[in-house]
C-alpha cells in the first residue's frame, strides 16, 4: 500500500513564508514525477509545480518567483517552499506522485495523492 503523508501548512500574514513537506510511503519501485497542487473553495484544483525525477521543474504562473519546489529522491519526498504569500494563495494543497511498481517483471504506474492540507494566508 503506497501512502503519500503531507506536513506543513497553516496560517500566515500575507508576505510571509510556509513550506510543505510530502513524504512516499509503503511499497513500489520508485517515484517518477512529484507535484503539488491546490484547491480553493469553489475552484478546481490546479496544478501549482511539479518536479521531475531527475529535479527539473515546471511552476504555474501565478507562483512563479515566489515558490520552490524540490525532492530529495533518498527518502522519497517533494517540498514547497512558498515565499510572499498572498491571501489568493489560500487553499487545500495536495501532493502528487506517480508512483512506478513491478508485478510479474512487469512495471505499472499510478497516481497517489497526499490528504491536503490547509494553507490559509491573512490579509
Amino acid at each position: 500500500q503506497v501512502q503519500l503523508v503531507e506536513s506543513g501548512g497553516g496560517t500566515v500574514q500575507a508576505g510571509g513564508s510556509l513550506s510543505l513537506s510530502c513524504a512516499v510511503s509503503g511499497r513500489f519501485t520508485s517515484v517518477d514525477g512529484m507535484g503539488w497542487y491546490r484547491q480553493a473553495p469553489g475552484k478546481q484544483r490546479e496544478l501549482v509545480a511539479s518536479i521531475s525525477r531527475g529535479g527539473s521543474a515546471n511552476y504555474a504562473d501565478f507562483v512563479k518567483g515566489r515558490f520552490t519546489i524540490s525532492r530529495d529522491n533518498t527518502v522519497n519526498t517533494v517540498y514547497l517552499q512558498m515565499n510572499s504569500l498572498k491571501p489568493e494563495d489560500t487553499a487545500v494543497y495536495y501532493c502528487n506522485a506517480r508512483i512506478v511498481s513491478t508485478i510479474i517483471a512487469r512495471e505499472f504506474e499510478r497516481d497517489y495523492w497526499g490528504q491536503g492540507t490547509q494553507v490559509t494566508v491573512s490579509s
